[in-house]
């Protein structure tokens, strides 16, 4: 069976989409699912290219179990729409620009990463880049939510194709 691709983007792929990535791969493996899903994440800029994520996003990471230390900075690219079932903007400016670089995409490949939150209302994933610390928790606190959004939606797919 096809694995099922999610790639997580933002702009420069070193605060929130790789939150997003190593998020889901923790909750991915504490379900069992981890085998089933290709993971990744990419940003639509090439500011920090090879770059590992931002050390702030990593020490509040670190804090509630997700290393993120692995992953490195990339750009997003045409070929990612054809590789990735499902492309996942961490806001409106980003899915725009997911948008315009492949727009036959489609909206049913292109979403908001909130799209899948089930306890949180907001629709963005918000920049903490220059913030402080309160800024990345609510990030955490976001990405933890859509991302046990996004494991139900995995769980529903497997059950759909069982049937």
């Amino acid at each position: 069976m096809k694995k099922f691709a999610i790639l997580m983007c933002c702009m420069g792929n070193i605060c929130r989409s790789p939150t997003a990535e190593g998020v889901l791969r923790a909750k991915l493996v504490a379900a069992g699912l981890d085998h089933l899903v290709d993971l990744d994440s990419a940003g639509t800029h090439e500011y920090h290219l090879g770059r590992a994520p931002d050390p702030r996003t990593q020490r509040h990471a670190l804090r509630r179990g997700y290393d993120l230390s692995a992953l490195r900075a990339r750009k997003v690219g045409v070929p990612d729409f054809e590789r990735f079932d499902l492309v996942l903007a961490m806001d409106r400016d980003n899915l725009a620009g997911l948008a315009a670089l492949c727009p036959d995409a489609g909206d049913d490949k292109l979403r908001l990463l909130m799209s899948f939150a089930t306890r949180h209302t907001v629709d963005e994933v918000p920049d903490p880049y220059y913030g402080e610390g309160d800024g990345f928790e609510r990030v955490l606190d976001y990405v933890e939510d859509a991302c046990d959004g996004i494991v139900d939606m995995v769980r529903r797919r497997l059950s759909a194709n069982a049937a």
